[in-house]
């Protein structure tokens, strides 16, 4: 028997993470196994006790790389588009996408990750990594001062529940009317 060299156990390691960030995302924190996650990398199970202490220390690291991807999707957008106004308005259309709606695995993780930290009962460090990442992509979201968190409580909300009616012209209404709603030319501010 071999043993794996300490370059291969990190590259290990990082698909393990890899696979389990589109996973978790794709299936939940408990619809998907430790020996599905390890099957669909090549290892074994115990390859996986060998890098993590537990699940829950898997889900923590496959959260801080999701909103890592999520930060450099967001930075793409700023490159992309040159004014944070026009970037926000790119991203909400990427975001209330069919493509987005059918591709959780590689989607944004605030909505991916939901379910998981609403039912259930997740480490400390877990709600903390999920709660900075929602922090951070709601301060990207936020405009002229205002506060970015309805506008990505939204989209969150809109993609869950197009994606949880799937396959139905509700999923569609869904997208289309929270787009046209979030897009809409604002009027101007009443005088204070």
């Amino acid at each position: 028997m071999s043993r794996v060299s300490q370059a291969q156990a990190l590259e290990n390691r990082r698909r393990a993470v890899a696979a389990a960030s589109k996973l978790f995302r794709e299936r939940g924190v408990n619809g998907i196994s430790v020996a599905d996650l390890m099957k669909s990398i090549g290892l074994t199970t115990g390859g996986f006790y060998k890098q993590f202490p537990s699940k829950e220390a898997l889900v923590t690291e496959a959260a801080q790389a999701a909103f890592g991807d999520l930060d450099v999707l967001l930075a793409g957008f700023d490159t992309d588009h040159g004014d944070r106004e026009t970037a926000r308005a790119a991203l909400v259309d990427f975001y209330l996408s069919a493509e987005h709606r059918d591709q959780p695995g590689t989607g944004c993780p605030t909505a991916g990750f939901a379910g998981d930290m609403a039912r259930e009962p997740t480490a400390r460090e877990v709600r903390e990594t999920y709660a900075g990442g929602v922090q951070e992509f709601a301060a990207w979201m936020s405009a002229d001062g205002n506060d970015g968190l309805p506008m990505v409580a939204t989209l969150v909300g809109a993609i869950l529940l197009a994606r949880a009616t799937a396959g139905t012209e509700l999923s569609e209404k869904i997208l289309e009317s929270t787009h046209k709603a979030l897009t809409a030319p604002q009027g101007p501010k009443p005088e204070s």
